[in-house]
This record gives C-alpha cells, sequence and structure tokens, in this order.
C-alpha cells in the first residue's frame, strides 16, 4: 500500500489556478498524497503562482524565504512552483532559492508524478504536444457543490500589458466530449453549479462530433445535464460575444444572469495602446445588445488605470464609461509593468497621479455596487447553499447574480436551492430568510 503523505498548497490569482491547483493535487494522489491546510505537517509544498498582479515574483521569494526553516527542519520536504511565475522565470527560481525542489509550468503540471519519481532538482516549463488533461486521474477532490471546469486556456489577443501568451501560450479549447464527461462526473458527485474556465472563454472552439463547437454550443449542451442547475462562465473578451452566446442568456434559465466582461479603459486611445481591438462605443452598444436579452443581468469588468500615456481626459472618458454602464461589480488595479510586454518598455503616468485616478475609480465603482445590492432588499432571489455561516442556524451561499448571502435557515443543508427574500445589504453581502426549497 502506498505510504500516506501530505501535500499543502498555496495558490495566487486567478480561478483557473485554483482549478489547476486542485488537478495538481489530484495527480499527485496517485503518489500518496493527501491535502493538508498546516503547513508545517505537508511533506510537499506547492505554491502556485500568478503573474498578472503587481510584484508576483517579490512575494514568491518572499514566501520561498518563510519555507527556509521548515526545510531545515524537515530535510526531506519537497518543495515545488508551479504557474505563470514558474513559466516566465524557470531555472532562475531554482538558482535563487535553494528549497525549491521542482518547477513547473501551467502546461506540463500533469508531469509532476514523474519529476518527484526521478528525483533531484527539475524545471519544466515546456509547451507539450500532448493534452495534459487526458493524462490526469478523474476529479475526485470536491469541496461543495460549486465547480470550475477549465474549457480554454491561453490567449492570442496580446494585449499590451498581459503575459497571458507567453505563460499560457496561444488558445487551445479541450474537446466537447470530454468536457461533456468531466461535467456529468462533477454532477454525480453532487455539483449543481460549473464555472466554465478560460482565458478567453468566449473564444471557445472545442471540437465536436461534427466540427468546431462555441462556447453558446456548449452552454446549451451543458445546460441539459440533470442534476446541473447552474453554469456560469469566465473570462471574457468583448470581441469574441457573438450572436449565439448573447442569446444564450435569454435561452438558458441554467445560465446565470452575471456576466465578467473587461473593457479595461473607456478611451478609445488608451485601447488602441492597450491593443485591445474594440473601442468604448462598441463596448457599450454590446452591452445594450445584452440587456436586450437578459435586462437583470449584473455586470463586472476590469479597469486599469495609469496606463501609459494616458491622461486625464483619457481618464475622464473611463469614468464617463462607468456610469454609462452601471457595473455591479468591478476589479480595478494601477497599472504597473511586466517584462516582456510591449507596454513594459513605455512611460507609465507618475505614481501619484495614478493612485488618485485609482481612489477615484473605486469610489465610483464602489458606490455602483452598494446600490446594486440594495436594490436586491426586498426581493425574492435563488441562493445555492455552499457552506454554514458563522452564525448558529445560518447557511451561506450565491444568489443568481453571485452576491453573496447569508440565510437563517437552520434546516438548511449544503447544496440546497432555496427561494429567499432579501431583508438587508451590507458592504459585501446580502442578508435573507428563506421561503421555499426550490430542490
Amino acid at each position: 500500500m502506498t505510504d500516506v503523505k501530505k501535500i499543502f498548497v498555496k495558490t495566487y490569482g486567478c480561478q483557473m489556478n485554483v482549478y489547476d491547483s486542485e488537478r495538481m493535487a489530484e495527480a499527485l494522489g496517485a503518489k500518496g498524497y493527501v491535502t493538508t491546510d498546516k503547513v508545517e505537517d505537508a511533506d510537499m509544498v506547492l505554491l502556485n503562482t500568478c503573474h498578472i498582479r503587481e510584484k508576483a515574483s517579490e512575494k514568491l521569494y518572499s514566501a520561498l524565504g518563510r519555507l527556509r526553516a521548515l526545510k531545515n527542519a524537515k530535510p526531506d520536504l519537497k518543495v515545488g512552483v508551479a504557474g505563470c511565475v514558474a513559466q516566465a522565470e524557470g531555472a532562475e527560481i531554482l538558482r535563487r532559492s535553494p528549497v525549491v525542489d521542482l518547477v513547473v509550468g501551467p502546461q506540463a503540471y500533469h508531469r509532476l508524478p514523474e519529476m518527484l519519481d526521478a528525483g533531484g532538482r527539475q524545471v519544466d516549463t515546456d509547451f507539450p504536444v500532448e493534452d495534459k488533461f487526458t493524462l490526469l486521474p478523474e476529479r475526485k477532490s470536491l469541496r461543495g457543490p460549486t465547480a470550475f471546469l477549465t474549457v480554454q486556456e491561453g490567449c492570442d489577443k496580446f494585449c499590451a500589458f498581459c503575459v497571458v501568451p507567453y505563460t499560457r501560450g496561444a488558445e487551445v479549447s479541450r474537446p466537447v466530449s470530454r468536457l461533456l464527461v468531466e461535467a456529468r462526473g462533477l454532477v454525480a458527485q453532487g455539483v449543481r453549479e460549473i464555472t466554465l474556465l478560460g482565458q478567453n472563454v468566449n473564444a471557445y472552439h472545442g471540437e465536436g462530433a461534427d466540427g468546431a463547437w462555441a462556447l453558446s454550443r456548449l452552454l446549451r449542451e451543458l445546460a441539459k445535464v440533470d442534476g446541473l442547475a447552474r453554469l456560469r462562465y469566465t473570462t471574457s473578451h468583448p470581441n469574441d460575444m457573438d450572436d449565439d452566446l448573447i442569446a444564450a442568456h435569454g435561452d438558458l434559465p441554467a445560465l446565470m444572469p452575471y456576466l465578467h466582461l473587461p473593457v479595461q479603459s473607456g478611451s478609445d486611445q488608451i485601447l488602441k495602446a492597450m491593443n485591445r481591438k474594440h473601442t468604448a462605443d462598441s463596448y457599450l452598444r454590446l452591452i445594450d445588445r445584452i440587456r436586450a436579452v437578459r435586462p437583470d443581468v449584473l455586470l463586472s469588468s476590469d479597469f486599469i488605470v495609469g496606463f501609459p500615456g494616458e491622461t486625464d481626459a483619457d481618464f475622464q472618458a473611463t469614468l464617463d464609461l462607468i456610469r454609462a454602464v452601471g457595473f455591479g461589480q468591478a476589479f480595478s488595479f494601477k497599472y504597473s509593468a511586466r517584462p516582456g510586454t510591449p507596454a513594459a518598455e513605455k512611460t507609465a503616468v507618475p505614481a501619484p497621479v495614478a493612485d488618485a485616478r485609482l481612489h477615484e475609480l473605486q469610489a465610483l465603482i464602489t458606490g455602483q455596487q452598494r446600490a446594486a445590492q440594495e436594490a436586491m432588499v426586498g426581493r425574492e432571489v435563488t441562493v445555492l447553499y455552499e457552506k454554514p455561516g458563522r452564525m448558529a442556524g445560518q447557511m451561506v451561499g450565491k444568489s443568481d447574480h453571485l452576491h453573496a448571502v447569508h440565510v437563517s435557515d437552520p434546516d438548511g443543508r449544503i447544496g440546497q436551492l432555496k427561494r429567499v427574500r432579501v431583508l438587508a445589504s451590507s458592504s459585501n453581502s446580502l442578508a435573507a430568510d428563506p421561503l421555499f426549497t426550490i430542490e
């Protein structure tokens, strides 16, 4: 019988990294590893990194520095670095941090077990020909009624600020048949809601029995899976929101009325410099089309302020777009250069100016988010219970619009869909009472 060992996984960044961490843990399960949430108990520590956020490399090396004492106390401890920083820096991580044993890029994490077997310090940041997903074990490590399902990886857009095309590679879509099998397996294990993931998810073009399928067709097929109550997808590019995908938001009750659609800026000059290939006007017209088929959709977006060349007028154009759309949620960041990207060679807006702009933008977004939540008070919404709340008799879940909802429901169970009435709105969540169980 294989000896049981413990692995501690720390995940940084995007939802796809969450999915990747789960799959790596499952792959290492074949080597006798089980997950632990206590790093001091681990026989292996795996840091799954993200290169999108500012100072990603510095954060990694700080984390590795903190592991030095544990490695000294446990010489047999294995330390691995995965994800986009691993892909970008490769062997440099081994050179700078003696505690690291393994460095593996996001396209090669299925090779972790054989890297462990080989022993020694290793790096694998290749873009292999084989499909990593076909070499991974069946998914088993579920944590609740919701799950991520990666359907597409990589990006061909080459936005001037983004490292994804260099760390994740070109756009690749998984075959339809494998996705359907994985989705049905998740539902059989109790999953009620699946979020389809991709760096550019609505560019999905996976191979089906009769040719390539678009994301809309995949969603329509998944909506037929018995027991699957909810579907979501992220992250999208405005240029890949085709007519049938927009129509799916009106046609499919399982497709939730929440859409994350990054615009980045409201200035055409900055959008062109970012190589976004859409305009502020085309984005606004797209929003109108989406709302025409799903009027209650809650929209989320990403914004970068202080991009090289951004003027006061450019920034005001971004604020104007935000006011015109009315977002229920948004992620906003001050521009920071990523080595190897085209924008890294340009002069950024002075930090004090960018900081002030970010503060003003976030204040506007916060106001819109609070207004969207307050508009829910008194309404009936559906909530999927994900876990018990902090208070006795309380359940916590997400509404159709992805709001966190705390429900006073002593009889509630994880995985239930409940119709509730919203009683109050706080800064980041809603409070509600149950009305009846849907299923």
